[in-house]
């Protein structure tokens, strides 16, 4: 089953085509990079997929829910629902700074009224799941390192059980160290057995998405110029600006895992 589709996506601001026809498909989990320059609208499909942006035309289908016209009730229902969680660029500042970190973590929990024992098995498997000690969620996010609270911000997605995450650039705002421990967790949280979770990651950093995607869909001035598994797409892109992107970095890993 597709966790996420989009069809004919067209975006405009002002007159100005942001996003024009964007398709693409996201199964169960699975995970695909949008990878293009700054102003390619990377940012806006992740807006469209949370419908915070307007769309002139397509549809959109998460877990095969139509959300494209869903307004008021029926749009809070849908977001109160937890289907899609978003993990933003800046830990920091999407992380109460006067809130001990477990309870930011837990907070999806408490307003999902998720008794006790269900909330404690799901936070041990969130920190699990991304690596993060108990005795550093019990810090304030200050006391964390970038990477450390980025995890935070992963393990507050995956609490309330999200049939799609997407996260928008989780790693530019990292050094090298963090950008590879977040990199190392989004590996390790796609290859564990039984998960399902797709995810969506928006970045400008092709060489971080080749490592940690299974596809790669390539944005250019709002159109898909080029959409394949990664292996194929860093090692033999079709597309001239794929090309340019790919030797703008001196080294790609590809995931090593044979995934479908």
């Amino acid at each position: 089953m597709n966790a996420l589709e989009l069809d004919g996506i067209r975006v405009e601001y002002d007159g100005a085509r942001i996003l024009d026809g964007v398709s693409l498909r996201v199964r169960a989990g699975e995970v695909v990079g949008v990878v293009g320059e700054s102003g390619s609208g990377k940012t806006t499909i992740a807006r469209t997929v949370l419908r915070t942006a307007v769309t002139s035309a397509g549809s959109i289908r998460v877990a095969g829910v139509d959300v494209t016209r869903l307004r008021g009730r029926a749009l809070r229902a849908w977001r109160r629902s937890g289907a899609v969680q978003y993990v933003f660029q800046d830990p920091l500042r999407s992380l109460d700074p006067g809130v001990r970190v477990v309870d930011s973590i837990a907070e999806g929990l408490r307003i999902a009224r998720i008794p006790a024992g269900e909330a404690e098995r799901r936070l041990a498997e969130a920190l699990d799941a991304v690596g993060l000690d108990d005795d550093l969620i019990s810090r304030l996010p200050a006391g964390l390192s970038g990477g450390q609270r980025q995890r935070a911000a992963i393990a507050r997605a995956l609490v309330v059980q999200p049939r799609l995450l997407v996260l928008d650039e989780p790693v530019s705002a990292l050094d090298a160290a963090s950008r590879d421990r977040v990199v190392q967790a989004l590996i390790a949280l796609r290859d564990r057995r039984g998960s399902d979770i797709a995810m969506l990651v928006i970045s400008h950093d092709i060489g971080s998405l080749a490592a940690m995607s299974d596809r790669l869909v390539v944005l250019n001035r709002g159109t898909i110029v080029e959409d394949g598994p990664t292996r194929r797409v860093v090692t033999a892109p079709e597309h001239p600006y794929t090309r340019r992107l790919i030797e703008s970095v001196p080294l790609i890993r590809t995931p090593t895992a044979n995934r479908p």
